[in-house]
């Protein structure tokens, strides 16, 4: 792996005006960098790289590089700070990698390492159940509409609709947690054994506020409802490849509200993982043993008491974070790097 870069393949690294030397950091992603990877698995490059002089002062940008060929993306300075800062599961996992999964890090990305807690707030909460959400909509996407059990679904459906509210506060005016409060409980409609039922209390409330968290919840349950009636199933290596990576992202997400720890390779819990993705928990219709569920419910649970619970702040370190771009960036327009 770590002759990887002398490929020819990847030469575009040392030519592309926006790379070179401006290059940090460049590390395994995907599977090999999960330890989740077999005989199939592409290996997948993400990196970061200064901003160059012109993109600072001049008229030039650059954000990221992307080679379809290789795999490789690679990001700039300014773009990936700010999504670290969002706790994006995509891009912090790039500072939490093996030692040996770094295909080569200068000083300037040894020190972005060495700060990686500034990024960590309560806001992975929402970034990684997001994703896990994601994930979990793929997945039910491959299946059909009567195979998955509609008390698990509505469950689901229930724990997206909490995702989407954590982010509420932030884009509506804020009410108390209990103001609206949503559950599952045993359905009168003939179709449906459990349904999600909501108490509301809320005074003096602006309403289109309302009208638009009324909405994004309505189509969260509609995108559920829609599910089945428009997808093909897909081939079971990529359906066991969502549900693997479903449970991957809980398990970071936990490690990061209770260690306040990036942990990319996922070495203790290799055994589930590849038993998950080798389709020991599917059956042969498809669908998905009850135990994949019990593992899921299981590492729901433990989310929502990580998120709970955790002594992260609510929101990112962005003081030390802005003084770390200007004096990296300082350099750059000095010519110091």
């Amino acid at each position: 792996m770590e002759k990887i870069l002398e490929n020819k393949e990847y030469d575009f690294i040392k030519k592309n005006k926006h790379l070179g030397k401006q290059v940090i950091l460049l590390g395994l992603s995907g599977s090999y960098s999960y330890g989740t990877n077999n005989e199939e698995s592409d290996i997948d490059i993400r990196g970061i790289a200064l901003n160059r002089k012109s993109d600072l002062l001049g008229m030039t940008q650059f954000e990221q590089y992307v080679d379809s060929d290789t795999d490789t993306v690679i990001y700039g300075f300014n773009k990936i700070l700010q999504l670290l800062l969002n706790c994006n599961p995509n891009t912090i996992e790039l500072l939490g990698l093996k030692p040996e999964h770094y295909l080569y890090i200068n000083d300037i990305g040894k020190e972005l390492l060495a700060n990686r807690r500034l990024f960590l707030s309560k806001r992975a909460i929402q970034s990684f159940g997001g994703y896990a959400d994601q994930q979990l909509r793929r997945l039910q996407n491959a299946l059909t509409r009567d195979s998955y059990p509609q008390i698990e679904k509505e469950q689901h459906i229930l724990n997206s609709v909490k995702n989407a509210m954590y982010d509420f506060k932030s884009r509506y005016t804020s009410f108390e947690e209990g103001n609206i409060s949503l559950y599952v409980d045993e359905s009168k409609r003939p179709e449906l054994e459990t349904e999600i039922f909501m108490d509301v209390t809320l005074s003096h409330y602006p309403l289109r506020d309302y009208r638009s968290i009324w909405a994004e919840m309505h189509n969260i349950v509609k995108d559920y409802d829609k599910i089945g009636k428009r997808n093909k199933k897909k081939d079971n290596n990529h359906l066991n490849k969502h549900a693997m990576h479903l449970i991957r992202l809980f398990m970071m997400a936990i490690d990061i509200l209770e260690k306040q720890e990036i942990i990319t390779c996922r070495e203790q819990e290799h055994t589930l993982l590849m038993d998950i993705r080798n389709g020991r928990y599917q059956k042969e219709d498809g669908t998905y043993r009850e135990e994949f569920y019990e593992v899921l419910k299981e590492y729901e649970q433990r989310l929502d008491y990580a998120a709970n619970h955790t002594s992260l702040p609510e929101e990112p370190d962005y003081k030390q974070v802005e003084e770390f771009m200007i004096r990296i960036n300082e350099k750059v327009v000095r010519d110091e790097i």
